[in-house]
């Protein structure tokens, strides 16, 4: 019963695809070892023949080279293929070959008669034609087209990756399209470093027909004129002509293989096939079809010229040339509407007040294509995306970004308006992209010098064609719609205090209740008002605490909101609940937390500035101690980021509150953790540490 089972696994349809390669390379080893008859040579010449017309018709339909990744493979095994017919062939040919030019084979027979007349001179001269084209020419180019897209893929990863790490960040992608994205940069590299590999077993294979074939003839003529008695002419033309009717029939199918290898190589992509492209791109301008057509007319009237000949290409492309110009000029141009008639309010009302957008984008013209549909412009799709983004990475769902074009900014600017505010600007060009220096570039490129609008990192903009080439040497590269949504991302994330309106928070509350419905009602309107609730969620969001955890969040409020009403004091005590969860987001799990921490004088001093009621930002400080806080502070961030370490201040729960307001205008990058925070389990190194040259 086993047994019946596994022989109907191995005859499953699966099972027989994954043992066609063993299956076809174990024969194809085999025929170089097995003699096979001219019946067998004839289908699996023709055969060789199919595949390679496959091969070719394969890459001239292929719109990506990804799109036919397993082709150096194909080389590698056609290449195979035509070196054990040749073996096979060249095997016959010796011993049959005194029976005359059919010995080995119809195919070889009809290569060596129908080909070339039966000439054995012709068809020697034409196999060394076809040789030094496919070794000299076509191999040789589409070798050195691999080696050279190989070398630039490799140095372009670096760029590409961190191009896909910034769309990621800004919310224009998902981690599985960010994933998918990376797979085809490694894909890409490791397709034309094959290719590059791959290409010398065509040029191996160049060679090697020209050494079979000077073998098969030199060992035709001792073994026709020494063994089998013939005369030196007759063993010439007998064995010479097989064996060039042998090196025709390989040469032509490596010829088309490599062919397609050029193909493949050598495309840009697009979204057009090779027929597309070229119709597209040679034949669509008709004043050059005029011109040439004219050049060809007036050669057609020279004396002594072929005069039809060049008349009748210059007729042809005259006619396709006047097709072309006829269709252009038929294309009629869009209607334009009628201006709408402008109607003056006479009086005014209620309606001219119009509520001031919670977030704006004002453009300036020439920014307008970028969020017109019809022009592709798909800024709005990525502002939706980074809005979605947000939602779950902070844990509600931000405003509606309002966009409307102002004739007021400059052509390429644009600005980003917080509740009728300007929280942030800069300037984008259409059609460029913004090559952004991470500090490790190997050169610099033309164009106009400016730095990241969000992050303030040295950047310059560049023209299109300079793309790759700024990827290869260490820029990270994005388009304009991307630096304006990459800008917007992080004033959002900056200001998400303020947008956790009334409006939003009663949502969020709405849509949780849908989720557990009692504790809401418990909570609000019950034992917190709104506002209180608002407050909390602000302070945490101030110091860039997610609030995806509303379940823990609301649990702990409604627990003690029966005693304290502050939301000061609520705060605290949600961040001890979400403790873990706020040091995860600056050390992962495990690691050992190098943070910065107070002396214990200064701890005293700012405890009493507490107990004396001075929560208010630096209320109570004594201005000299307050100023070489500040430099203090300054001083250990500075340290710590040397170290490649999260700036983090630890301190007693008792003042972090005072120190986090306090330091938060002069060093907004400074994270601070009061001791309760802390897990237990987890262990704390002091880096450095603040007060202690007091």
């Amino acid at each position: 019963m086993n047994n019946a089972i596994t022989l109907s696994s191995l005859i499953d349809a699966n099972n027989l695809k994954t043992l066609a390669g063993p299956i076809l390379i174990i024969m194809i080893l085999a025929m170089m070892v097995l003699p096979l008859p001219p019946f067998i040579l004839d289908l699996l010449f023709t055969f060789n023949i199919a595949v390679s017309i496959i091969v070719l018709m394969v890459s001239l339909y292929t719109k990506k080279p990804l799109d036919f990744a397993v082709f150096p493979t194909i080389l590698l095994i056609t290449t195979l293929l035509r070196l054990s017919l040749n073996i096979a062939s060249t095997r016959v040919v010796l011993l049959q070959g005194h029976t005359g030019p059919d010995a080995a084979g119809k195919v070889i027979e009809a290569f060596g008669h129908f080909l070339v007349g039966g000439n054995y001179a012709v068809g020697l001269v034409v196999f060394i034609i076809l040789v030094v084209i496919n070794f000299v020419v076509i191999t040789k180019g589409a070798g050195r087209i691999a080696e050279v897209s190989a070398r630039f893929t490799l140095d372009a990863m670096p760029g590409k990756q961190m191009a896909i790490d910034a769309d990621l960040n800004a919310g224009l992608i998902g981690e599985d399209e960010a994933r998918k994205r990376r797979a085809v940069i490694s894909q890409e590299a490791d397709f034309y470093g094959s290719m590059d590999g791959a290409s010398k077993f065509v040029r191996g294979d160049a060679i090697a027909g020209v050494l079979i074939m000077l073998i098969t003839i030199i060992g035709g003529l001792i073994v026709g004129v020494l063994q089998h008695d013939l005369e030196l002419g007759a063993a010439a033309r007998n064995y010479t002509l097989l064996t060039i009717g042998d090196g025709l029939v390989g040469q032509i199918p490596a010829l088309v293989i490599s062919t397609a290898a050029g193909l493949v190589v050598s495309r840009v992509t697009t979204d057009e096939d090779l027929g597309e492209q070229v119709l597209s791109q040679l034949f669509n301008q008709p004043q050059i079809l005029v011109i040439t057509a004219s050049i060809l007319g007036v050669m057609g009237l020279i004396p002594g010229m072929p005069n039809f000949v060049f008349l009748l290409i210059a007729s042809i492309l005259g006619a396709i040339a006047y097709i072309k110009q006829k269709s252009t000029n038929t294309q009629s141009p869009e209607s334009i509407a009628p201006p709408i008639p402008i109607v003056e309010k006479v009086e005014a009302s209620w309606d001219d007040v119009t509520p001031i957008d919670t977030l704006g984008l004002e453009v300036g013209y020439r920014l307008i294509p970028l969020v017109d549909k019809a022009q592709q412009g798909d800024l709005l799709k990525r502002i939706n995306g980074i809005r979605r983004k947000f939602a779950q990475e902070i844990g509600f769902l931000p405003p509606i970004v309002h966009i409307r074009d102002n004739l007021e900014l400059r052509p390429n600017a644009y600005r980003i308006a917080l509740k009728g505010s300007v929280i942030g600007q800069g300037e984008s060009y259409s059609g460029m992209y913004l090559a952004i220096n991470p500090g490790r570039v190997t050169m610099q490129l033309p164009g106009t010098v400016t730095s990241d609008p969000a992050f303030g990192l040295p950047a310059v903009w560049i023209e299109t064609a300079l793309r790759e080439q700024a990827q290869i040497n260490g820029y990270t590269v994005v388009d304009a719609s991307t630096v304006v949504t990459t800008h917007l991302n992080h004033l959002i994330h900056s200001h998400a205090a303020e947008l956790l309106g009334r409006q939003e928070l009663q949502k969020l509350l709405d849509h949780l209740s849908t989720q557990f419905p009692k504790l809401i009602e418990d909570l609000v309107p019950k034992l917190l008002p709104l506002s209180t609730v608002q407050k909390v969620l602000q302070n945490l969001l101030e110091e860039s605490v997610h609030i995806r955890d509303m379940h823990t969040i609301i649990e702990v409020l409604t627990e003690h909101a029966v005693q304290i009403q502050d939301a000061t004091e609520l705060t605290a005590i949600v961040r001890n609940a979400l403790g873990r969860t706020i040091l995860e987001q600056y050390f992962p799990a495990g690691t050992e937390l190098q943070v910065m921490s107070l002396h214990h004088e200064l701890e005293k001093i700012l405890t009493q500035v507490m107990q004396t009621g001075g929560a208010q930002v630096g209320a109570g400080i004594e201005p000299g101690l307050a100023d070489t806080l500040l430099k203090e502070a300054r001083t250990a961030a500075q340290h710590q980021e040397k170290l490649g370490l999260p700036i983090v201040l630890l301190v007693p729960g008792t003042i972090r509150f005072l120190l986090a307001k306090f330091l938060r205008r002069a060093l907004p990058q400074l994270r601070v953790l009061s001791h309760s925070e802390i897990p237990d389990s987890r262990r704390i190194k002091i880096t450095s540490v603040i007060g202690g040259s007091r």
